[in-house]
């Protein structure tokens, strides 16, 4: 379209007023300005669009065809604004987050919560798969937010920390005594001897606690892979092994003695868990007001 818009909506106002003086008066332009606006229009399109006479203007054929359309256009835009101003005012919006089921459960619910209280009528979808998985998902922009675990390399990604979660090996303090029975020594002879528990190789954290294995020269003879954490919680407390799980999330059982944290020589570091977005493609108010709030209630 090469016409200014400001020429539509001169044409508008003549038309609907089939008077240059009365559509002049409203739009606070005066008559000679408003006819060359309708002179340039009709050069630009090659029509003529009114009849003039000593009463006033009246709409060609051609020129009805345009009217019809442009109002139809105008209220369009109208409604739009109106649109978004309703979106600001209700705080209406949209949010996709990838998650891992256990980071759901136990870290980005309680935000969920506030969140929604504050914007009730934001609409989340949520993606529950691991870190690696959802840091793809992030990459490729089919989600908005990741809560994850921060990777080694964030590329193109931001990462707002939110939480430092700490890696420990539990079992319920049952197995660990049958386990002394076979003449047990160390702390590390359990799990290089008893059924370690760890989540799946294509999990972050997996990752994380095979570069802490291999660092410590501790080689688990049995491992059952599990690809979620709260099963690995429950396969421990009912005896099945030796689980590596988030200490923060187990930290009852932990507490009342369902489960006990084997102390290792050496301790496990923290990591960072946080929100991860891609800072370099557009930010839907919607982020916005999530990632404020997350700030606000950290």
């Amino acid at each position: 379209m090469n016409t200014n818009l400001s020429l539509y909506r001169i044409f508008c106002s003549v038309a609907e007023h089939k008077n240059i003086s009365k559509a002049a008066s409203e739009l606070y332009i005066s008559q000679p300005a408003i006819s060359k606006a309708i002179q340039k229009l009709e050069q630009n399109l090659g029509v003529t669009l009114f009849h003039r006479n000593s009463r006033g203007v009246l709409l060609t054929a051609e020129g009805e065809l345009l009217y019809q359309q442009v109002l139809f256009a105008f209220q369009a835009l109208q409604k739009g604004e109106e649109d978004l101003k309703k979106i600001h005012e209700l705080g209406i919006g949209q949010l996709r987050i990838g998650v891992s089921t256990s980071l759901c459960k136990y870290l980005l619910l309680p935000y969920l919560k506030s969140f929604l209280e504050r914007y009730p009528h934001v609409k989340i979808t949520i993606d529950c798969q691991s870190s690696l998985h959802t840091i793809k998902l992030l990459e490729e922009r089919k989600i908005d937010i990741g809560l994850v675990g921060k990777p080694k390399h964030l590329r193109q990604l931001t990462f707002q920390p939110v939480a430092q979660l700490t890696d420990v090996f539990v079992a319920t303090q049952t197995y660990l005594d049958n386990l002394k029975v076979r003449s047990m020594d160390t702390k590390t002879d359990f799990i290089k001897q008893g059924n370690v528990m760890l989540l799946d190789g294509e999990n972050l954290t997996r990752q994380y606690i095979n570069e802490y294995l291999q660092a410590n020269k501790i080689e688990p003879n049995q491992v059952l892979e599990v690809n979620n954490m709260d099963l690995l919680i429950d396969f421990a407390k009912i005896g099945i092994g030796i689980a590596c799980v988030i200490k923060e999330f187990v930290q009852a059982e932990l507490d009342t003695g369902l489960l006990t944290e084997l102390k290792l020589n050496s301790l496990i570091p923290k990591r960072e868990v946080g929100f991860a977005y891609d800072a370099s493609s557009f930010m839907t108010q919607t982020m916005k007001w999530f990632l404020d709030h997350v700030n606000e209630h950290q």
